[in-house]
């Protein structure tokens, strides 16, 4: 990647067609990409070449004229220029370079989120409910339960629950697909929990 301005120069001398915004604009991009990618260093060279792309546009506007034929000016100038001129570009190359980590990192950010999202639908349970949603709500008891996978541990850190929110908790659990029943003790759970909610609707019911 080049470094020097006669590098530069020469490369853009030899390929004049790619003196252009399209150009411009694919630097650009491109830089994001180096720096999801953590290619810093590669990505400092090609953030030069994209202020130096920017500069020689431009001068072209300022000057009103084809952009290909500033390229000889541009350099001229930027070789020669004042401590102000090569301020300013530095500045504006730092400028550039911290909005393309910013770029870089909401790019992270956004497919992190997709991603977890993604793994979010992949884990819902029959009850539509999300396991790790689920487990992070559950009393530190129970959590020490299923992370020991012991089950009479739980049989017996459920009976020392109210019954309404033992009851609670793990139909939250079968509905997440936290915890997955055998078929007789799933039919007895459904059954008891229809007639816990029958219950309580009857309590309501009464206190009208």
């Amino acid at each position: 990647m080049m470094q020097k301005w006669d590098d530069s120069k020469t490369c853009l001398n030899e390929h004049k067609h790619l003196v252009c915004e399209e150009t411009a604009n694919f630097l650009v991009i491109w830089c994001i990409d180096l720096e999801v990618e953590e290619k810093h260093e590669l990505m400092n060279h090609v953030a030069h070449q994209t202020i130096v792309m920017q500069y020689l546009l431009e001068l072209a506007k300022t000057l009103d004229v084809d952009p290909r034929a500033c390229i000889g000016s541009f350099f001229t100038k930027i070789k020669t220029a004042d401590k102000i001129y090569l301020d300013a570009f530095g500045d504006e190359l730092r400028s550039f370079k911290e909005r393309v980590k910013d770029r870089a990192q909401a790019r992270i950010d956004r497919a992190m989120k997709e991603y977890e999202e993604e793994q979010r639908k992949e884990r819902i349970g029959p009850g539509g409910l999300d396991p790790v949603e689920v487990f992070e709500s559950l009393p530190k008891v129970l959590q020490d339960c299923f992370e020991s996978q012991d089950i009479s541990m739980l049989q017996k850190a459920l009976g020392e629950l109210p019954e309404d929110e033992a009851r609670r908790h793990m139909k939250r659990c079968v509905d997440s697909g936290l915890w997955v029943p055998e078929a007789g003790a799933k039919e007895e759970f459904e059954k008891a929990s229809e007639t816990s909610e029958e219950q309580e609707a009857a309590g309501t019911d009464e206190k009208k």
